[in-house]
């Protein structure tokens, strides 16, 4: 089954869709080896890899698309991208779709942020005029090829306008084709039901950014509420970057790491089973390895 196609029947699901973020292919392999049934290819967390620089809008639709051809390819499970604010106008939008579908991932989110666009869990948070965000929404549903690729239409109106108009654009951008609704950033438990009591029977995202400005409840009640799907965008990352300063840090302390490998470390085998190698390793020998001759005939 294409991995389009199985995104979709997830969200047909009563069962909340939990989507860890990966921030690289082999984060999103560590998704997929823990059991999660689709991985989310975050961001904030791809202008941090791959730029080493905060989510302001600076990472570029070709190194977006490259990095999720990459993460995708990796892995069996479905992958949901961020695509930002798909990258300019509505004709800008469908050559993004085109290319994310081409990339091999499941489905993408774009917002109505004015470009260059942040974080939607930071503060200064600019979004263009409705309409405008419906045309691209539009484009994104007539441009793809793949009827199951899945369209979310994110909004950050909660933050500039309030969420009010956050519904309001919401129900506008689910009109012009978006198959799932992304409100960003509600800032309370009541916000977070405000939103799913507006949208009975829609699948609806919330994104629990640790740290960010929207409540992290339990699944269950997210769930109740009316939620299929929950971002967990930068949990990897915010631990990787902690463990790897911890690590930096001994080093720099003692010279050594040596008392860190048993306890803080993944074991350097373990690593290479989870990128793959002893398979890449056995299937090149099964290519180089020249076959035993075929015995002579009677």
């Amino acid at each position: 089954m294409e991995k389009t196609t199985r995104f979709r029947a997830l969200l047909r699901r009563e069962e909340m869709l939990i989507l860890p973020g990966a921030f690289s292919p082999f984060v999103a392999r560590q998704i997929e080896a823990a059991g999660f049934e689709a991985a989310y290819l975050t961001g904030f967390g791809t202008a941090a890899a791959v730029l080493g620089r905060p989510d302001l809008g600076l990472l570029t639709l070709p190194e977006m698309v490259a990095h999720a051809r990459n993460a995708a390819a990796a892995v069996s499970i479905p992958l949901l991208s961020d695509a930002d604010t798909g990258y300019g106008n509505a004709l800008n939008v469908r050559r993004t779709v085109e290319e994310f579908e081409g990339a091999g991932v499941a489905g993408i989110h774009i917002e109505d942020q004015v470009w260059p666009k942040r974080c939607g869990h930071m503060e200064g948070k600019q979004v263009i005029p409705r309409d405008e965000m419906v045309a691209k929404m539009r484009a994104a549903a007539r441009a793809r090829q793949d009827k199951d690729f899945v369209i979310i239409a994110r909004t950050d109106a909660r933050a500039v306008h309030g969420l009010d108009d956050a519904i309001e654009r919401g129900r506008a951008y689910l009109d012009a084709g978006a198959d799932v609704l992304f409100v960003e950033a509600p800032q309370s438990a009541a916000e977070l039901e405000r939103v799913a009591q507006a949208f009975p029977r829609i699948p609806l995202l919330v994104n629990l950014a640790a740290g960010g400005k929207t409540p992290i409840l339990p699944p269950k009640e997210l769930q109740d509420m009316g939620y299929r799907i929950a971002l967990f965008p930068v949990d990897t990352l915010l631990a990787a970057a902690k463990a790897a300063g911890d690590v930096l840090a001994h080093l720099r302390r003692t010279g050594t790491t040596a008392p860190l490998y048993a306890k803080d470390m993944m074991p350097f085998a373990d690593f290479l089973h989870l990128i793959g190698a002893p398979d890449l390793l056995a299937w090149e020998r099964q290519c180089t390895e020249p076959k035993p001759p075929a015995p002579p005939r009677p």
